[in-house]
């Protein structure tokens, strides 16, 4: 999963964030209100951790961005105070657990495990677009019913485009979610995105798709 650690407390943000990565989940951090507000506006997140006391405002007013540019991603509060109107609160707001600290990280761990089993944030076994349609077990992308044969990243690449379709996605965005591998490999380049994203536009027209990507100019893609 790909997590956002918004938590001011460097040594408690440090822990868990080495815990998670070594769960194998991408993890990013945010120490103030104002970063974690540009980070969930530019990234998008699987889940995230919200502490409520930040530097600079309250965590429980982050939850209107989540919802609206993360809609399925899963909210821990993370709080030091036990107070049930605060619980309330950041539970009314759209929070799906609320957490007291001090806490285990195993208990933070079976937490995460809980809302995923309830179904938070899942990954369908077929993700569906117009004509398109992805098998997301077999990495197999049919189009008009015809299988169409991807390299991994690109098929990562169309799975993340179609799960954000409507939303401008920066290159530092795609970069994160395209196949690791191959993005290390690249560095990150913006050479890196835009000979996938050519390819993989060249394979979906030729294929009598659409053209859904669009090129933002200065910024990334957008996918209609």
């Amino acid at each position: 999963m790909d997590i956002l650690i918004v938590e001011d407390e460097q040594d408690l943000s440090l822990t868990i964030a080495t815990f998670l990565e070594g769960e194998g989940n991408q993890v990013t951090k945010a120490e103030t209100f104002t970063i974690a507000e540009t980070k969930l506006n530019d990234l998008v997140f699987d889940l995230v951790l919200l502490d409520v006391t930040l530097p600079d405002g309250n965590g429980l007013n982050l939850i209107e961005t989540i919802k609206n540019h993360n809609p399925s991603a899963g909210i821990i509060v993370l709080s030091a105070r036990d107070q049930i109107e605060q619980k309330v609160d950041g539970l009314e707001k759209g929070a799906d657990d609320y957490m007291t600290k001090p806490f285990h990280i195993s208990e933070l761990n079976a937490r995460i495990k809980s809302l995923m089993r309830r179904g938070l944030n899942p990954k369908a076994n077929e993700l569906i677009h117009n004509e398109i349609k992805l098998d997301l077990d077999s990495y197999q992308l049919f189009v008009h019913d015809t299988e169409i044969k991807l390299t991994k990243t690109e098929f990562e690449l169309l799975n993340y485009f179609i799960s954000n379709k409507n939303r401008v996605l920066t290159k530092l965005s795609i970069s994160k979610h395209v196949s690791k591998a191959a993005a290390f490999e690249y560095n990150f380049s913006d050479d890196f995105i835009y000979t996938h994203v050519k390819n993989l536009r060249k394979k979906l027209i030729k294929a009598n798709s659409q053209d859904y990507i669009k090129t933002v100019y200065g910024v990334g893609y957008k996918f209609l």
